[in-house]
């Protein structure tokens, strides 16, 4: 199934509409580690919505850059910034969790400013919405229902502004290039830096306004087969080497 998804976008990319605005000719891209490997970001860093923010900002500021980007299949050491990922934030080492956190990263993230305009990449109806509001959550949440040809699959767009859900209703179709939704603020995204958290999921199951967009490492395969690179839509990736 992977497979034949990753040749019907290959197909089909440069048909895909932009999911944010960005002139290549004038705006650079950035890419961001957000890895464990990545030692400037400290606990106190990831912890403080404030200080995190400064971090990103500083980032975007120093690539002269509209957006940093990355994300996808990343492992990543910030989500003990909440209990929700299975971390018990209150628990001395090494006693930290009580099962295996979720850590991977499934999606890819936008980082800008907030109040940037989204757009739907390809026609879809609104499948499902929510305000997802528990701390280190998405936030408001959109997910569209797509289908090229007869394949039909999903994409999610987390940590949106609280009057993007109160103006779209579900079984709505939205149509190419069609401004749907914003970055939210940290009080209104999940308490996050502003960005795009961007993910194309094949099977939604039983979820609705909802889907991990992080996982356990154990379950990496299931995940990640289920939620393929989202630049095969976004198409972003190819303005990194200009930047």
């Amino acid at each position: 199934m992977h497979l034949n998804i990753t040749d019907l976008f290959a197909a089909q990319r440069n048909d895909f509409a932009p999911v944010v605005p960005f002139d290549a000719a004038t705006e650079r891209v950035a890419a961001l580690d957000l890895s464990k490997n990545n030692l400037e970001l400290d606990e106190h860093t990831y912890s403080e919505t404030a200080a995190f923010s400064a971090y990103i900002n500083q980032k975007l500021q120093a690539a002269n850059a509209r957006y940093l980007l990355g994300g996808y299949g990343e492992l990543r050491e910030m989500y003990k910034r909440s209990r929700l990922f299975g971390f018990n934030t209150t628990a001395p080492e090494p006693m930290a969790t009580t099962a295996e956190p979720r850590r991977l990263h499934l999606g890819i993230d936008i980082w800008g400013a907030a109040g940037t305009p989204i757009s739907a990449p390809l026609g879809g109806m609104v499948h499902s919405l929510a305000n997802n509001s528990n701390f280190g959550d998405y936030g408001a949440t959109i997910i569209l229902q797509h289908q090229i040809d007869t394949f039909a699959f999903h994409t999610l767009y987390g940590h949106l502004s609280l009057r993007d859900i109160a103006t779209i209703r579900e079984g709505q179709f939205i149509t190419r290039g069609q401004k749907f939704a914003h970055f939210g603020e940290p009080a209104e995204n999940g308490q996050w830096p502003p960005h795009l958290h961007f993910q194309i999921i094949i099977d939604m199951g039983l979820w609705e306004g909802d889907y991990p967009g992080v996982c356990k490492y154990s379950e990496r395969d299931h995940y990640l087969n289920n939620c393929p690179d989202a630049d095969q839509i976004l198409n972003m990736n190819r303005f990194l080497a200009q930047s």
